[in-house]
């Protein structure tokens, strides 16, 4: 028998829980101009049903124009938490061990089917995005599956009340790493080729509609995660051409960054690090044209503070500022030293920092960094805690305070 519910966005349906375990959520609000997300739960336990079941959605709503729906497809889960963490830690996982996770948002009109297996539990997502566009008041969402023949298999009605309110403009400065060397190679798209803007942009949208509006910008690869003496695929921004040992730059690519962005709805920039990460000891991976042979400058084997990369630096950094106040951006830019240093490193910190300090004055500096002593010693004005080490820079009311939280945050 074919069964069905309706539930919480925020539910996770495993294909092995009972349909009978998840609560039912028949009605909900939404601001006008908020984006809402509730699901179908679905189910067949018919005794002794095996096979593929085969179903076809469909919507009955005053809002169907604003409504889209996704099968939630279940990946494999290899390593879904750390191991050996206290027994009590595990008590905050809805699952510990390896496995098929709902996860992926893979839109109906793919296949414009919504197919089972028979005894997994499934769930459609359902997403209702009014775009301020419509009056206040209730309205029903009926969905109904059908068979092949047209025989309606279920139905289920859900009541969204709009209200008359709209959230306010975000903010909130919010950024997640945007990455274009990965995007690049999982989707096989050469970088800076057409099929590489398009996969950016697309990505850039999604994000955007997930809050982001500062994104990381590759004005060189960013040297982030990378182990010492291994470098990313090279996403550089920024062209460098270097003849008679003079340095010029050509921002072609960052003024379509930076277009790009804009059109995505994102107006801030957080600018790649300037230095290496966990203490500041080298430059970033600095490709350019040296006398007509395009090859690697500046890297792992460059002193941060040496006089040529200190050089480099610094007109790089003078011209950049110039770029952005010729488009009215230099104040959307955030600037990053060296990611999440430590007390050891102090020094090393300081003197890359020093190398740009006067340049960047007025604009925000800001790094990733846990340890409350480094902050407190002056070598850094807005620091980004973890999660699990913000508590004293609370405690110390540190002005306009960040956050962030990666995988160590378990």
């Amino acid at each position: 028998m074919l069964k069905t519910k309706l539930i919480s966005g925020m539910e996770k349906c495993f294909l092995d829980e009972c349909i009978c375990k998840k609560f039912a959520l028949d009605r909900d609000t939404m601001l006008k101009n908020e984006r809402y997300t509730f699901q179908l739960a679905v189910q067949d336990d018919e005794p002794g049903a095996v096979g593929r079941i085969i179903l076809f959605a469909e919507i009955d709503s005053p809002l169907k124009n604003y409504i889209s729906l996704a099968k939630i497809e279940s990946i494999p889960v290899r390593f879904p938490v750390y191991r050996n963490l206290p027994e009590e830690y595990y008590d905050n996982y809805l699952r510990t061990t390896p496995g098929l996770y709902p996860d992926l948002l893979r839109p109906y009109e793919e296949y414009g089917m919504f197919n089972i297996l028979a005894g997994d539990l499934n769930a459609l997502w359902v997403e209702v995005e009014p775009k301020g566009e419509v009056p206040a008041g209730e309205y029903p969402i009926t969905i109904r599956l059908k068979d092949g023949a047209g025989n309606v298999r279920s139905e289920d009605t859900f009541t969204l009340e709009i209200l008359a309110a709209e959230l306010p403009a975000q903010k909130t400065l919010y950024t997640e790493w945007f990455h274009t060397d990965c995007l690049s190679v999982y989707y096989d798209a050469p970088v800076f080729s057409e099929k590489y803007w398009e996969i950016v942009e697309n990505f850039m949208k999604n994000a955007h509609r997930a809050g982001i509006n500062l994104i990381l910008t590759p004005t060189f690869t960013p040297p982030l995660d990378t182990a010492v003496g291994d470098e990313r695929p090279t996403v550089q921004l920024v062209d460098v051409t270097v003849t008679d040992g003079k340095y010029s730059f050509c921002f072609d690519k960052l003024d379509r960054w930076v277009k790009l962005a804009n059109k995505c709805g994102i107006e801030n920039f957080e600018i790649a690090h300037f230095f290496t990460q966990w203490g500041a000891a080298h430059a970033p991976k600095v490709m350019a044209t040296v006398d007509g042979e395009y090859k690697r400058i500046f890297g792992w084997d460059t002193c941060a503070t040496g006089p040529e990369y200190s050089a480099f630096l610094r007109q790089f950094i003078s011209e950049l500022l110039a770029f952005m106040k010729e488009r009215g951006k230099d104040h959307n830019c955030y600037f990053h030293i060296s990611d999440e240093p430590n007390d050891a490193q102090l020094e090393s910190y300081i003197a890359a920092k020093n190398v740009v300090r006067d340049l960047l004055d007025g604009y925000i500096i800001m790094d990733a960094l846990s340890h409350y002593e480094f902050y407190e010693s002056g070598a850094l004005e807005t620091p980004i805690p973890a999660n699990t080490a913000i508590e004293p820079f609370i405690a110390n009311n540190v002005p306009n305070l960040w956050v962030y939280y990666c995988c160590g945050q378990h």
